[in-house]
C-alpha cells in the first residue's frame, strides 16, 4: 500500500520547524525524523496526517552532549550513533536490542520515545533512570514569536500505548538520560520470538550498592511499568503484581506475567553482580 496524500514541509532551522508545526499541528501534522515507525504506519494507512514536517535538515538537532549529570540526545541522533558513542551504559545496552542494524542506522532515539510503544526498549530506559524529554513549540507574540521549551519527566511523558505528552504543534528536540552513579549496576533482559522483534516482555534494572533496586518493564502494560524494590528477595512476585499484560496472538497475559518475573530476577542479579564488581571488595 501507499500513504494517503499529504503536504510535505522541509524546514531548515528550528524556528521554521516550530512555526510550521504551529500552523499545521491541529490539522494532523506529523514529524519525520528517522521514519522507521512512521513510514510503515503511513504505508499501511494506520496514520493519515495532512502534513509531514521533515526535520532532517534542521541544524542543531544532531548533538549528543555528555556531562557528569547525564547524556542529552538530540532529536536527530540515530540509534547506531548513540550506540557507538557508548556514553551511557544502560542506554547502550538497550540500543543493541532495538530491531536490526538497518533500522538502527536510520531510526532515532527521541523518535522511539515519542512513538511510545509499550514494547519498546528506550522508553523503559528513560523511565527507570527518571529522565525527561524536552519539547518545544512556537509562541507567536507581538515581536514575531519565539521558541518555548518545557521538560517533561518520563513518569508524565508516557501516557498510554503509542501516546505521549507531546501536544499538537510541539516538537521533541532532545531527551535527557541521567547518569548512573558510581557503584550502581545496570542490566537489560528481554525475550522476543525472533531476534529483532519487539519483546514479549523485557526488564531493565538498576541495583545500588546498598541493595536497593528499580526496574522498568516492557510489554506488560500500556506504558513502561516502573517498580521500586528494597532488595532482590521477592522481586519476581513484586514485579508480577505491578504488571497488567494483555492477551494477544503472540502470548497470553499469564505467560507474559510469568516471563516478566523471571526476567526481573535475572536482570537484577546481572545488575547486582556488575555493581559489586565495579564497587570492588
Amino acid at each position: 500500500m501507499k500513504p494517503p496524500p499529504f503536504a510535505y514541509h522541509a524546514p531548515r532551522d528550528l524556528a521554521g520547524a516550530l512555526r510550521t508545526l504551529a500552523e499545521v499541528g491541529a490539522e494532523g501534522g506529523k514529524v519525520l525524523a528517522g521514519g522507521q515507525s512512521l513510514i510503515p504506519m503511513l504505508n499501511m494507512r494506520l496514520a493519515a496526517p495532512g502534513h509531514l514536517v521533515d526535520i532532517n535538515r534542521v541544524a542543531g538537532l544532531d548533538g549528543l552532549e555528555v556531562t557528569p549529570e547525564g547524556v542529552r540526545v538530540g532529536a536527530l541522533v540515530r540509534h547506531s550513533d548513540a550506540e557507538r558513542a557508548g556514553a551511557h551504559p544502560l542506554l547502550t545496552r538497550a540500543l543493541r536490542l532495538v530491531a536490526h542494524p538497518v533500522i538502527r542506522n536510520r531510526g532515532t532515539v527521541v523518535g522511539s520515545l515519542v512513538h511510545a510503544d509499550p514494547a519498546a526498549e528506550l522508553p523503559a530506559v528513560l523511565a527507570v533512570l527518571g529522565g525527561s524529554v524536552r519539547l518545544a513549540r512556537w509562541d507567536g507574540g507581538p515581536e514575531g514569536g519565539a521558541a518555548v521549551r518545557r521538560d517533561v519527566p518520563a513518569a508524565e511523558f508516557f501516557v498510554g500505548p503509542m501516546e505521549s505528552a507531546a501536544r499538537p504543534g510541539e516538537l521533541a528536540v532532545s531527551a535527557f538520560f541521567p547518569a548512573v552513579e558510581e557503584g550502581v549496576g545496570v542490566a537489560f533482559r528481554e525475550v522476543a520470538r525472533r531476534h529483532g522483534d519487539y519483546a514479549l516482555a523485557g526488564v531493565c534494572a538498576l541495583v545500588t550498592p546498598d541493595g536497593r533496586a528499580r526496574v522498568a518493564c516492557i510489554g506488560v502494560g500500556p506504558v513502561p511499568v516502573v517498580v521500586e524494590l528494597d532488595g532482590l528477595a521477592g522481586a519476581a512476585d513484586a514485579v508480577r503484581a505491578a504488571t497488567d499484560p494483555d492477551d494477544d496472538l503472540h502470548a497470553t497475559a499469564a505467560y507474559r506475567r510469568h516471563l516478566v518475573g523471571v526476567l526481573a530476577e535475572r536482570a537484577l542479579h546481572d545488575a547486582a553482580r556488575e555493581g559489586a564488581a565495579a564497587h570492588g571488595p
